[in-house]
């Protein structure tokens, strides 16, 4: 295992460092002392794992395809955006925009996600053991977003194919968002992924499951108040 100490030194230089220690050979890195600095091993796109031993800031892991990475403490705002594949894992919490338009992979929150988790996801799965902020799911294409806490105002609004599912209370639906009751394929998938990350976490057959309604999907002048409503 490879270990790389950030003391004061730059983002830049840590970035560096890791890339050194992958070309080498190494698939094992702790990174030590991180003191929530921007940027921390965006675009690794190998195979490997690579662990935060602290908080992280803005835009950790972004950019990534295939590494497993996990932070120790918590997280600043777009974590893991643009992930192609591979697990970032939080052991606290995240700041705004957690695993925005991320393609595939898993994202796993262990504390709260603040506002604008998962927008425009494009596939993969995101996991949140805590709450959520406002905005949670906007315009999610593909994949699958879990909130087993609560889930803020203006929830999977304008949503395409992404399924949602909140094992607490909704503060409000977004425009064209819907709830319905998760299919035993749904309840089997979600006991079974929980059980892997959350031990602790509700039974999936508690879990509300939030759709599109479909009234977005095509335009129709003959609705233009519901397009004026989403805009």
């Amino acid at each position: 295992m490879a270990e790389i100490t950030c003391g004061s030194r730059s983002t830049r230089e840590i970035n560096a460092d890791i890339r050194k220690a992958l070309a080498a050979g190494e698939r094992e890195i702790i990174v030590r002392e991180p003191g929530a600095r921007h940027n921390l091993g965006v675009g690794i796109l190998e195979p490997v794992r690579i662990r935060f031993a602290g908080s992280v800031g803005y835009y950790c892991a972004g950019l990534i395809d295939g590494p497993s990475i996990e932070i120790t403490g918590s997280a600043g705002w777009g974590l893991a955006e643009s992930m192609m594949s591979g697990e970032v894992v939080v052991r606290g919490s995240s700041g705004n925009g957690a695993a925005a338009a991320i393609r595939g992979g898993t994202v796993v929150i262990h504390g709260d996600a603040a506002a604008r988790l998962g927008v425009s996801i494009k596939g993969g799965t995101v996991l949140v053991a805590g709450s959520c902020g406002y905005m949670a799911g906007f315009m999610g294409q593909k994949g699958r977003l879990v909130v087993c806490g609560d889930a803020g105002d203006a929830f999977a609004d304008s949503l395409y194919e992404t399924a949602c599912f909140v094992g607490g209370r909704i503060q409000g639906l977004g425009t064209d968002a819907v709830v319905e009751a998760p299919t035993p394929e749904d309840i089997a998938w979600l006991d079974s992924t929980l059980a892997e990350y959350f031990p602790g976490a509700p039974r999936g057959k508690q879990f509300q499951k939030v759709v599109a309604g479909r009234k977005l999907w095509n335009f129709d002048k003959r609705e233009w108040k519901v397009w004026q409503e989403a805009l």
